[in-house]
């Protein structure tokens, strides 16, 4: 029926028209609401203020170019102390500052003092004093060829020469002793010394019972093969010697150390393969990071300068911007000799990490220099210079007051990491940030306003001499390229937009507000929020020793070699009993054994070793009753004088009293460190006798328990300070949020594809996620700032408004950034090379939101006038 279709569609027009009106409503009532939060309390006065000072500055230029030139060499002098300064120790460093198994640690050195007289390496409270090798072979290494190399090799170190003060000193000067002899390698000492022993002795494994001892040859022996019917070792691929030094000779033992890593370093074999370490190895091929980058240095500042003078040239010679580039890139260099030259002119350590400050310095400078270049070409040419100034200062220096209060802020926030080398960093990273606002406002404005007053002047960019705009018809194309110059836009005064900038306004522009366009970004950002979501979900936390050193080091080969052929078992965790306890009661036994029977219970616990049980097996071979207190403390002082290596795991009072004692349990390496340490630490909370766990490696583990939490909570604060800063600085609630938003967005982002890319979440990487709040403001905040200012009234408009005025600026800053860092990945560190990672996952992902995301999410959600 016609009519009924047609009274069908003036109804659906009824419903539209409704629907329409209610939005319209909708958007007023919170527009009107919107209208009464004045969010420009700050942002106008700055505008005014910046106005002034860019007028300041134009008509007193020198002042402002001489002065951070003589600040900057008056600070600069801290450099003479840097050496001083440094502070590279590793567990410092690159742990929990209070972590709680240094409180552990604190604990058993005061309760179970070491004895040098009797060195035990189960015992150690700390990782000791060493040297170490592993000798490997690809079929046997328990063939007498490959353990006479050995032997020879032994017998090389031991008897090894060292001069100290023109006195010479051997290995049994400075080892570690038991009962006056130095302590043996299980191997060697098994065979006696002589490698023809080894085709008549029967290795069993993992120990190797003799008639005096028990021998662990699990630590000697890697990836043993056992005989099917027995646990005799059949062949071997690896054996490692250990040689440990006294602690109380520390000249001696590093010189040792080091004669020790000479003499490997030039020793070869046929038979066997040698990769070799000692306790201060990491530390040492850890302080040689640094020196690896220096060169590194000059390459970033000549690839940035190179950089600058190309993006700002025009062939213009007197419009062309060369001399405000190369200015910027000084600028930012005499930011980080400011801001490092006062801190250690302060007394501040200097933490390798901090290393990597002038890169990202670099960066953040020479985007706050496009910024301010293109502002100035966005002013009329026939201004006088100071006018000229106030319009660049009035429109450029909000923007970079913005990004710079949001990059010193997180980085300030950082500080309060428990993580030394986090914190040194953020420090001189936040100082040096806010020395190069200082002088790009300052000596970077003045460099601008005397090369406004050559251009006023019309003078050639290189020869300073006056040229015309236009030469006479006749004179040859070379003259007219080289010796012309000065024409600007006669309609709007100003200067010719670069081809970039008309690309953006013209093609980029309508093509990315296009509605087809918005639903395929829209599409494209659900992908990216997917994929970075699982990223996070793989992500894996906590630092590898080994990648604090460069990767040619020798060390490499020796740790890649450990957790090839000594995996399979960890290491020896303590167990205290931190109360006096009655071990001659039953009951009480009970509770303890049942402790024990906890520990043994958990998969990744081996055996346990207890000076008790061998007390109880001493007493029930000598017929001994112990189950009195008085016949308990009248023999244990008996059983102690035949086996004094347990005086060390008892701590006694004046009158024979156990005040503290402790044991131990064999740790398989089946779970990684982290959830061994958690594990065991919960079941010890769990027994009703009083107890503590610890061991050397907790020191380094307990990272993997504060890590992600503290990451967190670091850069959320930093969010929160970073949207307050937002709503102060731009006059519009819903942009601000949106700067919020593409925060988060770029940190997720980032943290997604750390775990993509196999970085784990460390207190290195966590310096840049910190770092990543900052610059990922630097982007948004440039864009949102851009369309919120920006005259139009159609939202399209101001989106391709805001991406003609400081498009150009944020890709030129954008690759500024990854250039100024993009040597770091030439580096031999993983501290370095990390760093160039997550910078360009950040510059990479901040570029995404500033140019494609934010622009679309602003037309869709941006509908509301700005406050006034």
């Amino acid at each position: 029926n016609p009519a009924m279709k047609g009274e069908e569609q003036l109804l659906s027009i009824s419903k539209n028209s409704l629907m329409l009106n209610a939005n319209q409503l909708l958007r007023k009532l919170f527009s009107a609401t919107m209208a009464k939060w004045r969010t420009d309390c700050l942002e106008r006065p700055l505008r005014i203020y910046f106005e002034k000072l860019g007028c300041f500055i134009g008509c007193h230029p020198w002042w402002f170019l001489i002065t951070p030139l003589v600040l900057s060499t008056g600070l600069g002098c801290g450099f003479y102390f840097i050496t001083d300064r440094m502070c590279n120790n590793i567990e410092e460093q690159f742990t929990p500052v209070d972590g709680k198994a240094k409180m552990e640690r604190k604990y058993i050195q005061e309760t179970f003092p070491g004895n040098e007289s009797v060195f035990s390496t189960l015992r150690l409270s700390t990782s000791g004093n060493y040297a170490t090798l592993i000798a490997t072979n690809d079929r046997n290494i328990l063939t007498v060829e490959s353990l006479q190399d050995i032997l020879h090799l032994d017998y090389k170190i031991r008897n090894m020469l060292v001069q100290l003060d023109n006195q010479s000193f051997q290995y049994v000067d400075v080892c570690a002793g038991v009962m006056g002899s130095c302590t043996p390698n299980d191997i060697i000492d098994i065979i006696k010394g002589y490698a023809n022993n080894i085709e008549s002795v029967n290795l069993t494994f993992p120990w190797y019972h003799s008639n005096s001892r028990s021998v662990p040859l699990y630590l000697s022996l890697g990836n043993v093969k056992l005989n099917k019917e027995s646990l005799i070792v059949e062949s071997a691929e690896a054996i490692r010697l250990y040689y440990h030094l006294r602690e109380d000779t520390k000249a001696k033992s590093d010189l040792w150390l080091e004669s020790f890593i000479n003499l490997l370093s030039n020793e070869s074999s046929t038979s066997i393969q040698v990769s070799y370490s000692t306790s201060m190895s990491i530390q040492w091929e850890f302080e040689k990071s640094p020196a690896s980058v220096i060169y590194l240095f000059s390459i970033s500042y000549a690839i940035a300068i190179t950089f600058s003078i190309v993006s700002c040239w025009r062939l213009d010679n007197v419009r062309t911007k060369v001399w405000v580039a190369f200015c910027g890139v000084l600028a930012t260099g005499l930011a980080v000799l400011s801001g490092f030259g006062a801190l250690l002119l302060l007394g501040q350590p200097f933490v390798m990490t901090a290393a990597s400050c002038p890169f990202m310095i670099l960066g953040i400078g020479l985007d706050d220099m496009f910024i301010m270049i293109s502002c100035w070409q966005r002013t009329r040419v026939l201004d006088s210079i100071p006018d000229r100034m106030a319009h660049t200062y009035r429109d450029a220096a909000v923007s970079i007051t913005i990004t710079t209060l949001t990059d010193a802020l997180a980085l300030f926030l950082g500080c309060t990491s428990p993580f030394g080398s986090v914190q040194s960093f953020c420090l001189y990273a936040g100082v040096s940030i806010c020395f190069c606002y200082l002088y790009n406002i300052t000596f970077l404005g003045a460099c601008m306003a005397l090369n406004g007053h050559r251009e006023a002047g019309r003078k050639h960019w290189l020869t300073c001499a006056k040229i015309p705009e236009d030469l006479p018809s006749g004179t040859s194309r070379g003259s007219s390229i080289c010796c012309t110059g000065g024409s600007y836009n006669s309609v709007t005064e100003k200067e010719e937009t670069e081809c970039i900038s008309h690309i953006l306004e013209k093609l980029y522009g309508p093509f990315l507000t296009h509605k087809l366009t918005k639903a395929y970004v829209f599409v494209f950002y659900v992908c990216y929020l997917a994929v970075s979501i699982y990223g996070c979900w793989i992500l894996k936390e906590g630092l590898d020793i080994r990648n604090l050193a460069l990767d040619d080091s020798y060390i490499i080969d020796y740790y890649n070699n450990q957790s090839q052929h000594f995996s399979e078992y960890s290491c020896n965790v303590m167990v205290a009993v931190k109360q006096p306890f009655p071990y001659w009661d039953v009951d009480r036994q009970k509770q303890l054994l049942s402790c024990v029977s906890n520990f043994e219970s958990m998969k990744h616990v081996n055996s346990t070793f207890a000076w008790f049980f061998s007390f109880q097996e001493f007493a029930n071979a000598t017929n001994l009753s112990i189950s009195s207190q008085d016949a308990f403390q009248s023999h244990l002082p008996h059983f102690l004088e035949l086996t004094p290596m347990f005086r060390q795991d008892i701590n006694m009072s004046a009158a024979n009293e156990i005040q503290a004692s402790r044991f131990f349990i064999q740790i398989l390496n089946q779970v990684p460190m982290k959830d061994t340490m958690v594990g065991l630490r919960e079941t010890a909370e769990e027994c009703p006798v009083e107890l503590l766990v610890y061991h050397p490696a907790f020191i380094y583990a307990d990272q993997y328990t504060i890590i992600i939490d503290n990451t967190i909570q670091t850069v959320l604060v930093a969010l929160i300070a970073m949207l307050m800063v937002s709503l102060a600085l731009i006059p519009n609630i819903l942009c601000s949020v949106w700067v919020a938003f593409s925060i988060c967005s770029v940190i997720v982002g980032v943290t997604g594809f750390m775990g993509l890319c196999s970085i784990n979440l460390d207190s290195i990487s966590m310096i840049n996620l910190i770092m990543c709040v900052g610059f990922s403001v630097d982007f948004s905040a440039h864009a949102s700032y851009s369309f919120v200012s920006s005259p139009k009234h159609d939202l399209n408009e101001k989106a391709v408004d805001a991406l003609a005025h400081l498009g150009y600026p944020i890709l030129q800053g954008a690759l500024s950034t990854v250039l100024g860092v993009a040597v770091l990945s030439l580096s031999m560190s993983y501290i370095f090379r990390t760093f160039f990672k997550v910078v360009f996952l950040v510059v990479a992902f901040g570029l995404l939101h500033g140019l494609v995301f934010i622009p679309v999410f602003l037309t869709l959600f941006g509908d509301f006038e700005v406050c006034c």
